[in-house]
């Protein structure tokens, strides 16, 4: 970074010379490029620009408007001081040549005492060298840093966090719809850093591809390669930004557009920013205010809506269940192709919902309904759209109960989570989606399968059976399933379990004896018919 006016004054070559500020003060903090020795009067056309002038005023023209057509031409090419040793031609300056100076902004200095002005130059000369070599230094450094995160596929998260460490200032990655993909606040708080967010950005404009917007205080910068850009990256300042921090922004964006780039099979940035807030309320990982300020950023607002929380299981079926196994990278292609296909439904149906995988065999989708909406009507027109695209072949839809808060999102996820793995339990035709009321009670006793009460009561009432079919091979446990399955039809059941009515008669009297019951006692028939479906259902889990 270049020298100001005011660290120029302050190095020891220059405070020899007893320097005085008379003119153009709001200048002191202006860059100086370079400083020039010269008495000629049209030095101006020889200067470029930030540079500070030095001179005993020998040459300068008696008459005032002389003098204030010199200060002019040298603030017209950018000069950001003229420095002036008394003496030799002034013992004060002209009244012309301050106010000139006063009004066109230019430092104007007086210097009291007589000094080399060969020792002035050499010492903001390496002043500027040391800078500007610092400045290589960092720049280099921020070369470095960002592509080893580029090598080692760093993610969004990741990269922000490097810039955040870089500038101590909040950064923001958006699309292109201004929507909040990934943000660092420096330390301060989401709610204020992403208040209002989309109009905010949308009143941003940048004419260049990275620029600074002196209204705003953001440093804006494009996102994407060849020719195709896909987001923004936001640093969020107050004041004009050092050159470096332009660097760093360019150097993040270029690293997020390569990594996406070469895992161009990685789930998009927005999937991943709804899988995080989706696992987020699962994991209790956010507090639920941040999860609302974070949804509300991309989109997707939970704050004074009904949720409902609707899950996608995965390579089964209500009616066939579960599918074969799937290696891990047939796993994650299904899950990748089931979230896009989700993405796409929720977008076709005109639904407001995070949507994303969960887990290897799960996507999860938190619908945002408004007043009017209906659950029902959204969740027809979901499954619908996933149908039209086969998004339903081998899934099952289990959905929650509506929920007022993004305290209870929770609840409702947890809940669609259970009714779709008790759906492929219930039997019975097929349905779209599933909620409590359809899972029965076969459905039931899978949500309660992991209870410690459910499982002692199917243990009391079947055990002993069990225990005799393991010791003797047998699979009374098997003939009991098929007699109450029928409704105690006797006749049914032996023709379905391909057995003559004296053989099967036979297994149902062994059973009466082993459990001590009456197989004609509707009570007791029930009772061993619950059981079995706990059996069952303990057995699947």
């Amino acid at each position: 970074m270049l020298p100001t006016v005011t660290e120029v004054l302050q190095l020891e070559a220059v405070r020899q010379g007893a320097p005085r500020v008379v003119a153009g003060s709001a200048g002191l903090s202006n860059p100086v490029r370079w400083v020039h020795v010269s008495e000629v009067i049209d030095i101006a056309r020889e200067l470029r620009g930030g540079e500070l002038v030095l001179t005993t005023g020998i040459a300068l023209p008696d008459e005032a408007s002389g003098l204030s057509r010199y200060l002019g031409d040298l603030a017209d090419v950018g000069v950001v001081g003229l420095a002036v040793e008394l003496g030799r031609r002034y013992s004060t300056l002209p009244a012309a040549l301050v106010t000139a100076a006063d009004r066109r902004g230019v430092v104007l200095v007086e210097l009291h005492r007589g000094t080399p002005f060969v020792n002035i130059t050499e010492s903001v000369h390496s002043l500027i060298v040391d800078s500007q070599l610092a400045e290589l230094r960092a720049s280099d450094e921020v070369h470095q840093i960002f592509t080893e995160l580029s090598v080692e596929g760093a993610s969004a998260a990741e990269v922000l966090r490097q810039v955040n460490e870089m500038t101590a200032a909040p950064v923001v990655l958006e699309n292109l719809a201004h929507q909040v993909l990934a943000y660092e606040t420096a330390g301060g708080g989401s709610e204020g850093l992403l208040q209002n967010w989309e109009a905010r950005s949308r009143s941003v404009l940048p004419t260049t591809r990275t620029a600074y917007d002196p209204a705003s205080g953001w440093l804006v910068t494009m996102v994407g390669a060849r020719g195709h850009d896909w987001g923004r990256l936001v640093l969020v300042l107050g004041d004009t930004p050092p050159p470096r921090f332009t660097v760093v922004l360019e150097r993040a964006a270029s690293t997020l557009a390569l990594n996406v780039l070469v895992e161009r099979d990685r789930e998009s940035l927005e999937r991943q920013t709804h899988r995080t807030l989706l696992t987020g309320i699962l994991s209790h990982a956010y507090p639920a205010a941040e999860i609302a300020v974070r949804a509300r950023a991309l989109g997707v607002p939970l704050e004074n809506r009904r949720l409902v929380g609707v899950v996608l299981r995965l390579g089964m079926s209500a009616k066939a269940g579960p599918a074969r196994p799937a290696g891990a990278l047939e796993a994650q292609a299904r899950l990748r192709d089931a979230t896009d296909r989700t993405a796409a439904a929720v977008k076709s149906a005109r639904l407001t919902a995070l949507a994303g995988g969960i887990d290897d065999t799960t996507v999860g989708i938190l619908l945002s309904l408004g007043g009017r909406e209906q659950e029902e009507a959204a969740l027809d027109g979901l499954t619908e759209a996933l149908q039209r695209n086969g998004g339903l072949d081998g899934v099952v839809v289990g959905a929650g109960s509506v929920v007022t808060g993004v305290r209870d999102a929770r609840r409702t996820l947890l809940e669609a989570g259970q009714v779709a793995d008790a759906a492929h339990r219930t039997g019975g035709e097929p349905r779209a989606w599933y909620r409590l009321p359809d899972v029965r009670l076969r459905g039931l006793l899978h949500l309660l399968r992991d209870d410690a009460r459910l499982q002692t009561y199917a243990e009391r009432e079947l055990g002993p059976l069990l225990a005799y079919d393991a010791k003797h091979g047998s699979d009374l446990v098997g003939a009991l399933e098929i007699y109450l399955s029928n409704g105690g039809n006797k006749s049914a059941a032996a023709s379905r379990a391909h057995l003559s009515r004296p053989a099967f008669y036979e297994r149902l009297r062994r059973i009466e004896r082993i459990l001590g019951v009456d197989l004609d006692s509707v009570e007791s028939c029930l009772s061993l018919h619950v059981a079995l479906l706990a059996l069952d259902s303990v057995r699947s889990s």
